[in-house]
């Protein structure tokens, strides 16, 4: 993880800044969207959506998409690990907790990444400095769920488990993705919408019932936003900013998502997250340190 450190310049910083800001706002856009649409509708609509933009994108840049059984046996399969599952999960567990909560616990996915890289690859060991930052890591996860879970698990706890899952998802899905090295990666997140748009199509219609729903102009503003913005255009600048800055780089952009999320959680939606919430995401963050290993001396 800190061994592919590459020097980043203005436009890669603002880059990052930037896919911050888009990933942040994909909780507050599914939050408007809770209002009148049911959480597996929303996620075809997200992946659909994004998916044809993607491809369209794949051939207005003249890429070409395989034809290769095989891959396309591996795009579904990312695709399962990394939207409709845990797209299926944070949009269900924002049901029952705020978006700014969501992307706190969303930021944990690191903590997975290297607990599992571990056991599953040989390039990546658990030194003593990134188990430092998976302790700190799973304390703020603590702080975060609170004193209340012991009592049982409420529509709250099961919500905040919901998005665990899903970080949990996203470090699998990390771990999957590493064969798709030697393949455009523009390609591969159309290929991986795609599949999950296969996917999610039978089990939104077989689940709920989306025609029977009635968005408001600002549910298809916020879906239509969540799809072409914080999915489509973010896969394009994530891919650009890992090729040239490298993916210990890229890890920045977890710090910064639940800042942006939090922002547009309080201005807009009126949301207030508790002394609990901020203690969890800084604590959180102290093991996100530990594991990015710049702050506190790179991993050896």
């Amino acid at each position: 993880m800190v061994g592919d450190n590459k020097v980043m310049g203005i436009k890669e910083w603002g880059l990052i800044a930037i896919l911050s800001i888009i990933w942040g706002a994909s909780f507050f856009f599914v939050e408007l969207s809770l209002k009148t649409m049911t959480p597996l509708t929303i996620v075809l609509c997200r992946v659909g959506c994004a998916a044809f933009l993607l491809l369209c994108f794949v051939r207005f840049t003249g890429r070409k998409m395989p034809k290769n059984i095989g891959i396309w046996g591996a795009f579904l399969v990312i695709g399962a690990l990394n939207n409709v599952l845990p797209f299926s999960l944070i949009t269900w567990g924002q049901k029952h907790i705020d978006s700014s909560l969501a992307s706190i616990l969303n930021a944990t996915t690191p903590v997975f990444s290297v607990v599992l890289a571990h056991f599953l690859t040989k390039e990546e060991t658990l030194t003593q400095k990134r188990l430092a930052g998976v302790i700190f890591g799973w304390v703020g996860v603590a702080v975060l769920i609170g004193v209340d879970s012991i009592n049982g698990v409420g529509m709250e706890i099961a919500g905040q488990i919901a998005v665990l899952g899903a970080a949990l998802l996203y470090a699998f899905s990390a771990i999957f993705g590493r064969r798709f090295k030697d393949i455009d990666p523009v390609v591969v997140a159309a290929g991986m919408l795609t599949g999950s748009t296969i996917i999610m199509c039978p089990i939104a219609f077989v689940f709920e019932q989306p025609f029977i729903l009635e968005p408001t102009w600002i549910t298809w503003t916020a879906l239509f936003s969540l799809a072409s913005i914080s999915t489509a255009l973010a896969y394009v600048i994530y891919f650009y900013v890992l090729s040239k800055a490298g993916a210990t780089n890229i890890l920045l952009v977890t710090f910064l998502v639940p800042v942006s999320a939090i922002f547009l959680g309080m201005m807009v939606l009126g949301e207030t997250p508790g002394w609990n919430a901020f203690a969890g995401m800084i604590l959180i963050f102290v093991g996100l340190s530990f594991i990015d290993g710049r702050l506190f001396g790179a991993s050896k």
